[in-house]
């Protein structure tokens, strides 16, 4: 039997990662990096996507490649939905080298 390991959400982590430990407020964020306030939120609190505008604005203001921000989404979607898929995955058949 494997056990499989929470995920973290890319908004879990800008959270944890950076706004705690910063004593940054999700207002603040918003506002220095010029989006609604409610972005922000939903980002962290509600799983919203982060979106390659948001990235480049989380980059910006982080002083880091907002390929940081899109690689984890990426990451986050790809393994939900491999975890979604398993079944249908098992049953393709790899192809075979002549």
């Amino acid at each position: 039997m494997t056990r499989q390991i929470a995920l973290a959400t890319p908004g879990e982590i800008l959270n944890e990662e950076f706004l705690l430990p910063m004593n940054i407020s999700q207002y603040a964020l918003a506002k220095a990096v010029h989006v609604p306030a409610r972005r922000i939120n939903e980002i962290i609190k509600h799983g919203r996507a982060i979106t390659p505008d948001t990235a480049l604005r989380l980059g910006q203001y982080f002083g880091m490649s907002a390929d940081f921000w899109t690689s984890l989404q990426s990451h986050y979607d790809l393994e939900t939905r491999r975890a979604q898929m398993t079944d249908e995955l098992a049953a393709i058949k790899q192809l075979q080298a002549a």
